[in-house]
This record gives C-alpha cells, sequence and structure tokens, in this order.
C-alpha cells in the first residue's frame, strides 16, 4: 500500500465520494478496478492522481537498463512474477556479441526470477501480448513503450511508462498514475470498399493536428465501430500515441467476443484435441489443458462483466469529436510528419517516385495485413530500383501467413524477409532509408531521421497501398480500388465539440487529510516564462544530458540554459536575498515557476526535472505539461501543478504583444516583477499576489496522496526502498 499505516495524517483534502451515484467513463472504472490504497467510496476520476498495480507489465530490449535500476534499488525480489512480462523485438538483426550477450542475460533474469519471457524472433511485444492474453478486455496493462496503447483494441487499458516505473513494479507491484482526461471519439457511417483502419487513424492525425487529444484517454464509440475489425482497431489504438493521446480503447462487443471465439478454438488446436465421435464419451474424456489467459472460462467470464464495464451516462468527456466514415477515402501521412495527411486521389496525380518500401511493425503487420498486401501482388513482381522489406509482427502471424500462401505470393513478387520484429520502424537492421531516398511503410512513425536518414523522406500509408507502390514505383493505391464506391468528397467530415459540465460536477465531497510531513503549502516568489512547447532542451541542454558525473549543483547552474541563459543566476539571486524563517513542516518556500502549455515536451531526460528542483524551484505551474516530464518530475519529487487560468492572465498582462513565444514586453525572457503565490496543494488553490497589491485566487486539481507519498520518499526510487524495507521486517 502507498500510504502506511504508521504514519498519522492531517488537514484537509476534498474528493468525490460514493454518497451518490458518480458516473464514470469505461476507462475509468477500469482503473478503479486497479487502484489501491483508495479511501473508502473514493471514485476514480479523471485528473486524479492514483496508484495502479496493473496486471501486466512489459519491458522489450529495454529490460537491462529496467534490471540495472531493480538492482540499484537493493531490490533482490520480484514483488509478483506473474506481473513483469520480457519480449525482445527491438534489435533482432543485431547478431554482435554485445547484443547477444545483452539478450542473454536478460533471458537469464527472467529465469533467476520465473517471469516470462519471449526471446528474439517470437515477435513485437505488443502483438505477443495480445496473441498471449496478457492484455486482455477491462484489464489494465501498462508497457515501458509508448505503443501500449495498442490494447485498446481489444477494450484493454494500455498506457505508458517510463523505466524507472518498470523498476517499481517489479520491486512493490505498483506505480502511480495520473489519469488522463476523457477525450469521446464517435464514429459515425461506414467505411467505403478498400478503405481501411490505417486510413482512419492517418486522416484522423491530419484532421485534429492542433492537439485537441493530447495527453488524454480516448473512448471510441458511435454505430461506425461495428465495421471495423479487431484488426482496424489495433491499428488505430497503436497509432493513437502519434496523435498524442495515452490510451485509446474501443468498446468490447460482438466484433470482440469472436476474435476471441476464433482465438480459443486455435489455441485449443494445438492441444491436437478432438470433439469425441460419441456426445456420450464427452462427459468420461477430461477436457484438454487450456491457455493460461484465453481460455473459455475466461471468455464467459468476459462475456458476463462486459455490461458492467459500459460508460454511464452523462459520464464527463474535456471533448467530443465526431467522425464520419462514410466520408473517408485512403490517406496517406507525410512526408516526415503525420500531422499532415493527405487523401490518396491528391496524391497518386504526383506519382511521387519510391525506392523502398514497408510492410512492419506492430501496427499493420498482422494475418490480414499480409493478406491484404499478397492480394495486390499476386502474379506481380516489385518494380526495379524499389526494395520491399516485410516482417511479420509475430510468428505466430508469419506461421498462419505461410500456411495460406501469402507469405510465399510476397516472396516470390520480390519481398525481402526480415524476422519478427520491429527493425526499420525503429531504424535498426537492414533496409534503411538512405540520403535522398523516399519511402512508404505501413509502420507509425515517419518523424524525421527515425527510419534512415534524416534527409530521407518518409510516408505512411496501409497495407495495400505500400504493396501497390512497390509493385509501381510510385506512391498510388491497388488497381482493386475502385474510385467508383469510394465518397466523392475527398476530405473527410469531422466536427469537435467541447462537452457540457454533468450533474457530476457537482458531487458532494469530503475531506481527506493529507498526510503527516507533507506541505500542504508551498509559497514563494513567482517568476513567468511565457513560452508554449518550453521543450527539455530548452530546460536542460543536451550537451550535459550524458555527463553522468555532473553534480546537482551544477544541473542547477545550468538550468533553463538554452530557453534564458540567464535563469539560473535569477533564481539564486532570488534565493539568496530570501530572508531566513523559523522552519514550517506545512510550508514549503521556494521559487514558483509558471509557463505555458505542453511544458517539458521532447526528449526522457529525467535532469530537465532534477535540475529545476536543484535550483530550489519545488513546483511548477503550467498550462500543461508534456506527459514524460510530468512522470519524470514526480518520480523526483518536484511538483507539478496545472492552471491555464493563471497563465491566461500572465500572459495578457505581461507577454510581449499578450503572447507567448517572445518573451515579457520588457525583452525579457524570464519576467520578475515581484508577484508573490501561494500554493495549497491538498485543498486546490492558487493564491497570487500581484505588484499592485491586487490578490486572485485560482481553483486547480488536489495533489493526491499518492503523489504525497512520493514527495515524502523524496521520489520514486525512495518510494521504493522503503516499500522494499517493510516487506523485509
Amino acid at each position: 500500500m502507498f500510504r502506511y499505516t504508521s504514519r498519522r495524517s492531517r488537514g484537509v483534502r476534498l474528493f468525490a465520494t460514493h454518497t451518490t451515484k458518480i458516473p464514470q467513463t469505461v476507462i475509468e472504472k477500469v482503473v478503479q478496478k486497479y487502484a489501491v490504497g483508495l479511501p473508502v467510496g473514493k471514485v476514480v476520476k479523471a485528473g486524479d492522481y492514483v496508484m495502479i498495480r496493473p496486471e501486466h507489465v512489459m519491458t522489450h530490449d529495454n529490460t537491462g537498463p529496467v534490471i540495472s535500476k531493480f538492482n540499484g534499488l537493493g531490490a533482490t525480489k520480484i514483488y509478483s512474477t506473474r506481473q513483469p512480462v520480457f519480449t525482445l523485438d527491438h534489435d533482432v538483426q543485431n547478431k554482435s556479441p554485445k547484443n547477444l550477450a545483452k539478450y542473454a542475460s536478460i533471458e537469464q533474469f527472467a529465469r533467476k526470477h520465473g517471469i516470462d519471457f519471449y526471446p528474439a524472433g517470437r515477435g513485437i511485444g505488443h502483438q505477443v501480448l495480445v496473441e498471449e492474453g496478457y492484455a486482455f478486455p477491462f484489464t489494465l496493462t501498462v508497457a515501458s513503450d509508448s505503443h501500449s496503447n495498442m490494447y485498446g483494441g481489444i477494450g484493454g487499458v494500455g498506457t505508458p511508462i517510463v523505466r524507472t516505473d518498470a523498476a517499481a513494479l517489479w520491486a512493490t507491484g505498483q506505480t502511480w498514475w495520473q489519469i488522463p482526461r476523457m477525450v469521446k471519439v464517435e464514429f459515425r457511417g461506414k467505411l467505403a470498399p478498400g478503405v481501411t483502419g490505417k486510413d482512419v487513424i492517418v486522416a484522423l492525425c491530419g484532421s485534429f493536428n492542433k492537439d485537441e487529444v493530447l495527453n488524454a484517454a480516448i473512448e471510441f464509440t458511435g454505430e461506425g465501430v461495428k465495421c471495423l475489425s479487431v484488426d482496424d482497431r489495433l491499428t488505430i489504438s497503436n497509432m493513437t500515441t502519434e496523435w498524442g493521446a495515452l490510451v485509446g480503447v474501443f468498446p468490447v462487443d460482438e466484433t470482440t467476443f469472436e476474435w476471441y471465439d476464433n482465438a480459443v478454438r486455435k489455441l485449443e488446436l494445438r492441444t491436437f484435441s478432438t470433439p469425441p465421435p460419441d456426445p456420450a464419451l464427452a462427459s468420461s474424456i477430461p477436457p484438454p489443458p487450456e491457455h493460461p489467459r484465453i481460455n473459455r472460462r475466461r471468455l464467459s467470464e468476459l462475456k458476463a462483466a462486459t455490461p458492467t464495464y459500459s460508460s454511464d451516462p452523462h459520464a464527463e468527456y474535456s471533448s467530443h469529436l465526431i467522425f464520419d466514415l462514410s466520408t473517408l477515402v485512403p490517406h496517406v501521412s507525410g512526408p516526415n510528419s503525420v500531422k499532415i495527411s493527405t487523401p490518396l486521389p491528391e496524391l497518386e496525380a504526383s506519382k511521387i517516385a519510391i525506392q523502398k518500401a514497408y510492410l512492419v511493425s506492430c501496427t499493420n503487420s498482422r494475418l490480414s495485413d499480409i493478406a491484404a498486401a499478397a492480394e495486390v501482388l499476386k502474379d506481380r513482381k516489385v518494380a526495379p530500383g524499389v526494395e520491399f522489406y516485410i516482417a511479420a509482427a509475430s510468428s505466430v502471424v508469419q506461421r498462419e501467413a505461410e500456411e495460406l500462401g501469402h507469405w510465399d505470393t510476397l516472396v516470390s513478387a520480390g519481398a525481402k524477409v526480415l524476422p519478427a520484429g520491429c527493425g526499420p520502424c525503429i531504424g535498426l537492421g537492414v533496409g534503411l532509408l538512405e540520403e535522398g531516398e523516399t519511402g512508404i511503410s505501413a509502420t507509425n512513425r515517419n518523424y524525421k531521421g527515425r527510419m534512415g536518414h534524416p534527409k530521407a523522406q518518409a510516408y505512411l500509408s496501409s497495407p495495400a497501398i505500400v504493396a501497390a507502390s512497390a509493385i509501381k514505383g510510385y506512391m498510388c493505391g491497388p488497381d482493386s480500388l475502385d474510385p467508383n464506391t469510394l465518397p466523392k468528397t475527398v476530405r473527410p467530415t469531422f466536427s469537435i465539440s467541447k462537452a457540457e459540465p454533468t450533474t457530476s460536477a457537482k458531487t458532494p465531497t469530503e475531506a481527506e487529510p493529507p498526510l503527516s510531513g507533507f506541505p500542504s503549502t508551498f509559497k514563494g516568489p513567482l517568476l513567468f516564462a511565457p513560452q508554449d512547447n518550453l521543450n527539455t532542451d530548452g530546460i536542460y541542454p543536451g550537451k550535459y544530458t550524458y555527463q553522468d558525473d555532473i553534480t546537482l549543483e551544477k544541473q542547477a547552474e545550468v538550468v533553463m540554459e538554452n530557453y534564458d541563459p540567464a535563469f539560473a543566476a535569477l533564481v539564486a539571486s532570488i534565493r539568496s536575498n530570501e530572508s531566513s524563517s523559523s522552519p514550517d513542516m506545512d510550508t514549503k518556500e521556494g521559487v514558483i515557476l509558471v509557463s505555458g502549455y505542453n511544458f517539458g515536451t521532447g526528449s526522457s531526460r529525467e535532469q530537465a526535472a532534477t535540475a529545476l528542483k536543484a535550483a530550489g524551484i519545488p513546483l511548477v505551474i503550467a498550462g500543461s505539461f508534456g506527459d514524460i516530464f510530468k512522470r519524470n518530475a514526480i518520480n523526483n519529487g518536484l511538483v507539478c501543478i496545472e492552471s491555464p487560468e493563471l497563465v491566461k492572465d500572465l500572459t495578457e498582462v505581461y507577454a510581449k504583444d499578450g503572447k507567448r513565444g517572445a518573451g515579457g514586453k520588457d525583452g525579457e525572457l524570464t519576467v520578475n516583477k515581484g508577484h508573490s503565490v501561494n500554493v495549497k496543494v491538498v485543498e486546490g488553490v492558487v493564491e497570487v499576489r500581484y505588484p499592485d497589491g491586487e490578490f486572485k485566487t485560482y481553483k486547480v486539481g488536489v495533489l493526491g496522496s499518492s503523489v504525497q507519498e512520493l514527495w515524502l520518499c523524496g521520489g520514486l526510487e525512495g518510494f521504493v526502498l522503503k516499500s522494499i524495507q517493510q516487506q523485509a521486517a
């Protein structure tokens, strides 16, 4: 448990209780099931910080660094050996002694601790987790990989974590999570023939490309969902990551049940069991051994539970996006950005030449994808000057494709086979894009330089378009795509509306005291950096990132150097002039930094958080935060509070031309006008005294007891150490 019984509590904390029925989305209901240490009657909602004990946690090639973190914590025992899953999938083409030794050490660790292990060649981790039932409807499964959103395709909640979280989960079985805001995406209409799930998500990324779903949990709804196969849903959920979301969940319906019925039948065939010729003999023959996670018993339980796990009427959503599938034509993403999507009819006219084509990755290398490409390539050949690379999402997928003849069709057409794994999608192994080349791929990311040279051009599309382009040597659709069956409107129809507050916003609340020793108030002078998307390079320069011996004092000296070279000296000056007062355990003093939206976007370097804290900034207020920065901040005891209203007020008064992005009105990059601020984190109140004496109050989210616990322990590593000590006591 994250709240220790030996700790006395005090003060006030507000939260919604079960005294009246509080509507929840299906995602919130799943999180409720996996949250631990909740106060009696606590109903979890978007924005809450909770401790979670997920069903499973997957790590892949990054298992090695997680092992190092685990050992560094002094941990010797896995909390629950059924929880972790290791899948080697990223660098599977690398046969160097160093990589083979790394893989061997990961396998040795797995065998030692009794952890489920899938070696290189078995397949991409996300596909393996779906095939083997680790990801399952209405369960919460996390992975140290950004595409764990994919589990939403079968109705599970999947979300990414960072390596420190994975080590904490191994050692304690739990980690923290802030439940994202909820966004409803409603599909209307039905896809035209030849239009796929890949076209849906490519068009969504290009249509709603203003961060509408940034750091959100998406719930897909509407009549249009019924026309989408499970493979389509897995593709869409997988790429909600590129769209900016942290979760993307489809409903569990008859399509889901049919998919699992088929999966169970396939698994039963592995046992070589057959129905008895005489039904009377059935009762005398013991049932065949069942798969531990995908079996008829669990499927029956799933069907019985499904009515419980649906979103309640009046559940709250931050916004409602509507997308008309019947208006969608095939789309292509790029070049080098998922936020650019072009209808295929517009792109075909340009006849953009390609040198490489790819049918690989966890996004679009399932059986239906391979079958679609094989249908296009049947009795055809890959164009001269084009290299077409294929890799199944898993060994199971490849075996089925081979049995059905699809794999041989691709190979006979000239496709080059790669092992089941990530490969070119992550920029590893053979077949990468070279300088000046153009490639079209059925993968999920076409960021500049990801699949090869930074001066290459990368596009994304469906498997059928990739295959057709490989045949003709330029981007085009398959010959089977009939323009007469496609919508006459080239651009899809979509809209967005902000959800109205519901009755649950008026739900009665009751107090929960903060944890003993946690300051109820953070106070100090306020500095304002009027900048959106202030990235980790701006906060902590990359040239220092891999200087492992750099001290916290040195980090404080270079913090924000790439944004404002004078920032560190300004903070140090303010801190040196602060009046010393008797220590108050209820108050934490320091400089409070306020900035714009998506603060901390960029890399996963944790020094962006530790440098701010080392400089004497215990708390940052922003319009919103990059999710990975927020995880690193909380994991290192730096408090993050979102207050769009405060950011708006400061921007209007102090930013140049009233807009963020060009510093303050006096030309300064960091505004220092003498504001003072009290942040009452357990009450959800920010009090700001302006230089003219005006006093304003802003309502913000409360800081949950899980984050308080981490802060009191000095961060996640301290929390894990304390948990290990308690387990040993």
